[in-house]
């Protein structure tokens, strides 16, 4: 299992993957709004999402996991 955290704090102004679905290294997997700036997060690995811990409107920390891949 391989989590993918947030970098800064902010809220999930979109989720793009879904449960079971691969993803490629850079692909962006959800975007943060921080001071009416978006923020896109790529994952830093390929593979298959296996949970999503944050939702869209969540606020997040920095080091917050938001998704999990198998």
């Amino acid at each position: 299992m391989k989590n993918l955290e947030s970098t800064m704090a902010g809220t999930v102004f979109t989720v793009n993957v879904a449960v079971g679905e691969e993803v490629e290294a850079g692909q962006v997997v959800m975007v943060l709004e921080s001071m009416k700036m978006e923020i896109p997060v790529e994952a830093d690995t390929s593979g298959k999402v296996s949970e999503i811990k944050a939702q869209v409107g969540d606020f997040v920390n920095e080091g917050d996991v938001l998704v999990t891949f198998e």
